[in-house]
């Protein structure tokens, strides 16, 4: 269901813009009326992003590189005047092995894209907000960050440092008219699912009580009402769309 006019006026960033979840929220808040630039560090699929879209901009960026992610929030502000809405969905799943064989690089690297650069993307974009009066950051977590996943231990020890640092950061922004807030949703069907043996989606699916895998659409409804003026008194939480796996 499109709610005209629900994003009208208001700019947003979405970093992991170029596919999944991200490109999807994209598309719904331009849909509502919003200008949107996407972030991401394919930059082939950004371009095709944009005309899915309609984004206003793409940024080919590592959010992983703070100085990278200070100069996409300057050069977003060429495309959006202002900055209204973070939405950080870029993210990585890493190795799937247990802990004591899992590969230092890999763990580096989930680490530094999943919540290093989460924590860039809102250090960065937190002051205009700031200045404006007005932001909705929407962190994307994960049940992993919850319940911890076996032979994911990077992805959900970063998933649950986005936890972490939602409510800090939500807390921190309560009096400032800036709205923090996580979601942690189960697996859905998502292009990051192809960086995973298919043993290892089975098992999430078989944790799920509805018996299925989420729909993006389902998780996209949540983004945008988080992402809404509607959502004005509701902050440094983390909002469930896991088929009743994650009930808290």
């Amino acid at each position: 269901m499109i709610f005209s006019n629900r994003f009208k006026n208001r700019n947003a960033i979405i970093t992991g813009g170029a596919s999944g979840l991200g490109k999807a929220v994209a598309a719904r808040i331009v849909a509502e009326g919003g200008n949107v630039v996407l972030w991401d560090q394919n930059e082939n699929l950004l371009q095709a992003a944009a005309v899915e879209t309609g984004a206003k901009g793409v940024i080919a960026v590592d959010v992983s590189d703070s100085e990278a992610v200070n100069n996409a929030v300057t050069k977003s502000l060429e495309f959006l005047g202002k900055i209204d809405v973070l939405v950080n969905a870029a993210g990585i799943t890493g190795a799937t092995q247990p802990v004591w064989e899992f590969p230092i690089d890999s763990w580096l690297r989930v680490m530094d894209i999943n919540l290093n650069g989460l924590f860039y993307c809102c250090r960065s974009a937190v002051p205009h907000m700031l200045n404006n009066n007005y932001g909705r950051i929407v962190n994307i977590a994960s049940v992993a960050g919850k319940e911890g996943n076996p032979n994911a231990s990077a992805y959900s020890a970063s998933k649950a440092g986005v936890i972490g640092l939602t409510k800090s950061l939500g807390k921190e922004l309560a009096t400032k008219n800036i709205i923090v807030n996580a979601l942690t949703p189960a697996t859905f069907d998502s292009p990051i699912l192809e960086q995973l043996p298919q043993s290892q989606v089975d098992y999430m699916r078989s944790k799920i009580p509805m018996g299925r895998l989420g729909l993006i659409d389902e998780s996209v409804a949540m983004v945008c009402f988080m992402a809404s003026e509607e959502c004005s008194f509701t902050t440094a939480s983390v909002f469930d769309t896991s088929g009743g796996r994650t009930t808290y």
